[in-house]
């Protein structure tokens, strides 16, 4: 099978000048940041210093400002400038990486189906929000040989799918305890008991992010109101962002409270990176994003993500190897391994009724 990658990529363009690519610069820029050393930085990108040190220089006559503070005797360390330039590439990742990555999964099944390769296996059609949990499932699946073609929904969107027929499996999530009933509602327009399964993907935490070392010393939800609090949102449709809306009126506040409300990025990760680049004070997620841009965390509550099928496609080919898979160790042990998250029930096959104690 034919593998299509699409990356980020951009350009600092000044003014009647070549533009200058920015690649090797970031790549470089992020080393001295994790080295602490310029020289070292260079030989860990595979450049000589000389040429590490020509690459800096370059950018920062462009800049007219310095990119890296090179103290004598005390190592080197990234300005405010070389900081920002960082947090911009990886805000411009976290943000169209989800998206990337679902236009190169429809191209590569549009593309096996128009070469109609001998060997084409059946394709596994799944939507979801992206996720640290469904993208461990994409790589454990595509790795043994599984063809995913996977587009990135929101929740809403993703159930909605499933009930067209237009996907497989549909990701969508729902907080546990006494915001299970208002957040299944939403979803339940599409779900239907006697016509769909859930396979439990994981239980995971949701809270507040914060920057590193709580400045604002943000505290609970009740801070969102403060007008020294910038708040950055998910978008309309996603299970957080219904979460959100639950959470809010159950503090009693209303979203022309919060400023920044209305803005919004449209993953966990693009919610941590834009907090941790210092666009926004605080935003709501999950663990794992918190954790891997080096925010505070605040747990909320709890909650159980879904991939939801049709009760009639069990039998299905390209099912077989999800199911599996979801029962696996392997999987298991990947999902344990995320900030945040808990595998103790992964795969387990439940109907609405056992998963939600519907009645009827």
């Amino acid at each position: 099978m034919l593998r299509i990658t699409i990356r980020p990529h951009w350009e600092l363009v000044p003014e009647r000048e070549n533009a200058v690519d920015t690649t090797g610069l970031l790549v470089l820029l992020a080393a001295v940041q994790d080295t602490g050393s310029l020289a070292q930085a260079a030989r860990s990108v595979g450049w000589s210093y000389r040429h590490a040190w020509g690459q800096v220089k370059q950018a920062e006559a462009l800049f007219g400002r310095p990119l890296i503070d090179a103290g004598r005797g005390r190592g080197s360390t990234l300005t405010e400038v070389g900081l920002k330039l960082i947090w911009a590439d990886r805000r411009i990742a976290a943000r169209l990486s989800p998206l990337l990555e679902s236009l190169a999964s429809e191209l590569e099944g549009e593309l096996e189906r128009t070469l109609v390769l001998e060997d084409a296996r059946a394709v596994l059609r799944l939507d979801a929000s992206h996720g640290f949990a469904v993208a461990a499932l994409v790589e454990q699946l595509e790795a043994g040989g599984t063809t995913v073609e996977l587009r990135y929904r929101n929740s809403l969107e993703s159930v909605a799918a499933l009930a067209r027929g237009e996907c497989d499996l549909a990701g969508f999530h729902v907080p546990s305890g006494e915001l299970e009933t208002p957040a299944l509602a939403r979803y339940l327009r599409w779900l239907k008991p006697a016509e769909h399964r859930l396979l439990h993907l994981a239980h995971r935490t949701q809270g507040l992010f914060v920057a590193r070392g709580n400045p604002k010393r943000i505290r609970s939800l009740a801070d969102l109101a403060r007008a020294d609090v910038r708040f950055v949102n998910r978008p309309e449709g996603s299970g957080t962002r219904v979460l959100t809306e639950l959470l809010l009126a159950r503090q009693g506040l209303s979203p022309q409270q919060v400023a920044g409300y209305d803005d919004t990025e449209l993953t966990h990760a693009a919610v941590a990176a834009y907090i941790a680049s210092g666009m926004a004070d605080a935003g709501i997620g999950v663990q794992t994003a918190a954790t891997r841009f080096g925010l505070h965390f605040i747990p909320l509550l709890r909650e159980r993500y879904f991939l939801a099928l049709p009760a009639a496609a069990l039998g299905r080919p390209q099912l077989q190897p999800a199911l599996a898979l979801m029962q696996s160790p392997a999987l298991r042990a990947a999902i344990a391994a995320l900030a945040g998250y808990d595998a103790r029930d992964t795969g387990r096959l439940l109907s609405l009724r056992e998963a939600f104690e519907l009645p009827g």
